[in-house]
């Protein structure tokens, strides 16, 4: 069996606050997970390396194919690439999930949201071709793949059927972009053939946006290219109270991160009074992925008892600042920590 070693990259800003936190929950479930620490962003540079994604974090993710990753800094202007965009590229990570939940004592309009996400992670227009054709003028490419979009078909509905989901619904514009969305569409409605028991669909993303914020109930997984699943994310988080209550996860061949996906916010880093949810989220997924790919059993029992003892905090308004509770970063994850059972 694998061990349990997991890359912690703390990231910058509220990250190192946010992934302490969560590294004290996920201990105090007596695991025996192994931490490896490794840096990204900016707390990359202040330690001295020359890029915001050092090589020795690249391979410390191939080596234990598993990491949690707090939110990173890209300085602006100086020349870097994103983070987010360099472990995609290097590590390969095809497969973006984004479950979206209504969350227990968090109010928002809704209150029958529960789906997921499913993106593409590498090509489209994310692939990032463009091109200066003359003065004013500028084009960009988007790249769709047949192997691209079969793998991510795949990794939907192989995700839906072992989740328990019942739908997944292919966002597109193909009515407009034929050869590209054709065929992201060709491979996903083969992929839906061998899953008979999955009900499939095809929704324009346009009017899918409008069904969306209507009756999210009405969807279940939503499988999109690169920037509609981009979109799709932080349109379906909004639904549910935001980003910070929101988990993600990419994952590829060689390898899983798991990440919350708001920002570094630095103007309150120091404070302990960051919400560290998002990151926990992330954490139960993680333990998930440890019993579903590793056959840790007990990791899949700790998501449990992690999501129902984070689910009665809320429940009871032991919560951060942001979601209008009093607790501070600390003290929520002390909270959880009392909770767990």
């Amino acid at each position: 069996m694998m061990s349990k070693s997991v890359v912690l990259i703390e990231g910058d800003g509220i990250g190192p606050e946010v992934a302490d936190a969560t590294r004290r929950v996920l201990d105090a479930c007596q695991l025996g997970l192994e931490w490896v620490p490794a840096r990204a962003g900016v707390a990359a540079l202040d330690a001295g390396d020359s890029s915001v994604l050092p090589e020795a974090t690249l391979d410390a993710i191939r080596e234990h194919g598993i990491a949690l990753k707090g939110p990173c800094t890209t300085p602006i202007g100086s020349g870097f690439t994103s983070v987010n965009v360099g472990l995609r590229k290097s590590l390969d990570l095809y497969g973006a999930v984004r479950p979206v939940r209504s969350m227990p004592g968090v109010t928002t309009r809704y209150d029958n949201v529960d789906l997921v996400i499913v993106r593409e992670n590498t090509e489209g227009l994310y692939a990032g071709i463009e091109h200066t054709v003359t003065e004013g003028v500028v084009t960009s490419l988007k790249v769709a793949t047949r192997s691209a979009c079969r793998r991510i078909a795949d990794f939907a509905f192989d995700y839906a059927e072992k989740r328990g989901r019942n739908k997944v619904s292919a966002f597109h514009k193909a009515n407009i972009m034929k050869l590209s969305d054709g065929l992201f569409l060709e491979e996903a409605k083969k992929v839906a053939e061998e899953y008979p028991s999955i009900e499939y669909e095809e929704v324009i993303i346009d009017a899918g946006c409008m069904r969306m914020v209507k009756d999210p109930s009405q969807f279940d997984v939503v499988l999109c290219e690169n920037l509609y699943g981009d979109i799709m994310s932080d349109l379906c988080a909004g639904l549910v109270g935001g980003l910070g209550v929101t988990p993600g996860a990419n994952h590829g061949l060689v390898g899983s991160i798991f990440e919350a996906v708001h920002g570094s916010a630095p103007d309150i880093a120091g404070q302990d009074k960051a919400n560290p949810l998002a990151l926990l989220m992330s954490g139960v997924m993680l333990l998930r992925h440890l019993g579903d790919t590793r056959g840790y059993t007990d990791c899949a029992q700790a998501a449990d008892r992690v999501r129902n003892a984070y689910n009665a905090c809320l429940e009871a308004g032991e919560c951060t600042g942001d979601l209008g509770g009093s607790l501070t970063t600390t003290g929520f994850a002390d909270a959880v920590i009392a909770r767990l059972g």
